[in-house]
């Protein structure tokens, strides 16, 4: 339902949460999503992603947020299927408050119930206010993740270096080229985390692997193999596209 009420079909995850854009004399690019994966927080990265897919407009006094009685958020992050309410509750309270340190949402009381006012902070971890993408510029674009993501149940299939690689994924261009010991300096993780990650994408048929050779003078077999990695069905931005016209034209059969 809170998926639905974004009135979209996908998530706008700025870009700067998986890596920031190139910087002059700046060798680290890695974004926020590098602390989740070092951390072993799959739980709060499936939270955030929950968090910013249930935030679709910043009209009103409190700008891009969403208040909810804590039990709707306990449920909306997955706290309540092994748990009774109280702990459940208390789980989801912690999901929030690492969220809260890693500076990318605030979070109040508010109204007599006492709702969760969760705010979303710019998700380049800076603590600044969050401004809508707009793909305009470098620190402004964004990926799109498929609210299938959710309905389709891959939020419960994948681990974390799954979910990490399928944001990474949907980072790069279709067909990209990424050599896994570039990981650390580029995403902030290591390179057998990503291969982990691109492993299980691959066997759930998420992700297309193919070999490929480019020439190389000064190799001794004239040529470097490399792997080209294109996401397919339901995140390749084709289906993603064609849920989005549907949704545009009522036709959501």
């Amino acid at each position: 339902m809170l998926l639905e009420a974004s009135r979209r079909v996908f998530v706008p995850i700025p870009k700067v949460f998986v890596q920031h854009p190139r910087r002059p004399g700046v060798a680290d690019r890695h974004g926020p999503l590098a602390e989740f994966v070092r951390a072993g927080d799959r739980r709060g990265l499936l939270a955030l992603l929950m968090v910013h897919g249930a935030i679709s407009s910043g009209a009103g006094p409190g700008g891009f947020s969403k208040a909810l009685p804590l039990m709707v958020w306990a449920r909306a992050f997955g706290t309540t299927v092994d748990a009774e309410p109280v702990s459940a509750r208390s789980a989801a309270t912690r999901i929030l408050a690492r969220l809260e340190r890693r500076r990318l949402i605030e979070r109040r009381r508010v109204g007599q119930e006492r709702r969760v006012q969760v705010r979303l902070l710019a998700a380049d971890g800076s603590g600044r206010a969050y401004t809508r993408p707009r793909g305009t510029s470098p620190g402004q674009r964004f990926l799109r993740l498929s609210h299938r993501f959710w309905t389709e149940g891959w939020d419960q299939e994948l681990s974390l270096p799954g979910i990490a690689m399928l944001l990474v994924a949907l980072h790069e261009r279709p067909g990209f080229a990424l050599a896994t010991a570039h990981m650390p300096a580029w995403y902030g993780f290591s390179a057998d985390t990503a291969e982990r990650g691109f492993a299980e994408l691959r066997d759930h048929g998420l992700l297309r692997v193919e070999r490929r050779s480019r020439r190389d003078p000064l190799t001794t077999e004239f040529v470097t193999w490399f792997n080209q990695y294109t996401l397919v069905a339901p995140f390749d931005p084709a289906t993603v596209q064609t849920d989005q016209d549907r949704k545009i034209h009522g036709n959501d059969r």
